[in-house]
């Protein structure tokens, strides 16, 4: 029986995570009386005495910030993951414990990313060179922490909404030397399309979407930033190049300085969807360390949360989190209206 993607209820299958997600598009009807989040000001100075990430300033760990006058990274001061503890992990047999109660060790390093000495920006109000300069850290960052652990997760939480608790611009870095869930089901999906088919997933999906147009929101001759087939979020946007790349360190100058374009007009999109600082979680997937690469594909996902305004954002409650997830606005609606609206003053 033939679908109507655009106004029947269906599922979609998510080739990369191996996952389904609902679309209820007739849904998009219902009044809305649920909670509605207060926009927060954003009216804050160039440099804050009071924020532990601004130039010179004490951080909450004890020690001080040198003069940065670009990107800086430093070591967390409360690490999520240490690099000491058992090396080996102890299975449960070995242990005496039941196989319902497995435990593994985990090492690793975790650093914190500030974008720009200047407090009041974010990464959609800077110049597409100090977008560079980000990038070009965050490959030095991989390439480095690779020598040393098994995956590298570059990502940014923005805005208050997603847990972020200093507005300053930055992000994080978390190195470990085990796969984490998410990027392991990648994994595995990558390899077994790259087997059968002796093309990378990804390849395949963006010339697939770019030859259909109707998810591209952003696309030059590098790159391409679409709303996924299968997108939860209301606004997700998967990032990725056109052509197999395996991981951040291994773009070319040519790639990088795209990237930094790229992310430039997609963030200001954003902003203009909702008159807002548009929050957010993004975070960057590309091949773990010491194994093999060739089915692996460099691209990054951003997860907003808001839907209807810069107050009313999509909730993962209920069947969400005790079925699968569901989504009322389609993924080729949401590519569209971020796709029709000017992009603010672009600046180089």
């Amino acid at each position: 029986m033939a679908i109507d993607l655009y106004s029947q209820p269906h599922r979609r299958y998510n080739a990369l995570s191996d996952e389904w997600v609902q679309v209820s598009p007739h849904r998009n009807q219902r009044p809305w009386q649920g909670h509605l989040d207060s926009p927060v000001a954003d009216d804050r100075p160039a440099h804050d005495p009071a924020c532990s990430l601004c130039p010179g300033n004490e951080r909450a760990g004890g020690q001080r910030n040198p003069d940065f006058e670009q990107v800086f990274v430093f070591d967390n001061d409360f690490a999520a993951l240490l690099d000491e503890g058992p090396i080996e992990a102890t299975s449960a047999a070995e242990s005496d414990e039941s196989p319902l109660l497995q435990s593994a060790p985990v090492r690793g390093a975790c650093r914190v990313i500030c974008f720009s000495p200047r407090h009041d920006l974010t990464l959609a109000q800077m110049s597409t060179k100090d977008i560079g300069a980000v990038i070009d850290l965050w490959g030095a960052q991989v390439e480095e922490l690779s020598q040393l652990y098994r995956w590298v997760q570059v990502f940014e939480n923005k805005g208050a909404i997603m847990g972020c608790s200093n507005p300053h611009p930055h992000g994080q870095i978390w190195a470990l030397d085990a796969l984490p869930n998410e990027p392991a089901r990648e994994d595995r999906t990558q390899a077994a399309y790259y087997d059968e088919h002796g093309s990378t997933l990804l390849s395949d999906y963006v010339e697939l979407e770019c030859d259909r147009a109707e998810r591209i929101v952003e696309a030059d001759e590098h790159w391409v930033a679409l709303v996924p087939f299968w997108a939860v979020w209301p606004f997700e946007i998967l990032l990725a190049p056109r052509v197999p790349v395996d991981h951040l360190h291994s773009l070319d100058d040519g790639q990088r300085q795209s990237l930094a374009h790229v992310m430039q007009r997609l963030l200001r999109r954003y902003d203009a969807l909702f008159a807002t600082s548009f929050p957010y979680s993004m975070g960057w997937h590309g091949a773990p360390s010491a194994q093999p690469r060739d089915h692996w594909h460099l691209h990054a996902h951003f997860y907003p949360p808001l839907l209807r305004s810069a107050s009313v954002r999509k909730f993962m409650v209920g069947y969400e989190l005790l079925a699968e997830a569901q989504r009322d606005l389609t993924p080729e609606q949401a590519a569209a209206r971020l796709r029709e609206l000017p992009v603010p003053g672009e600046n180089p």
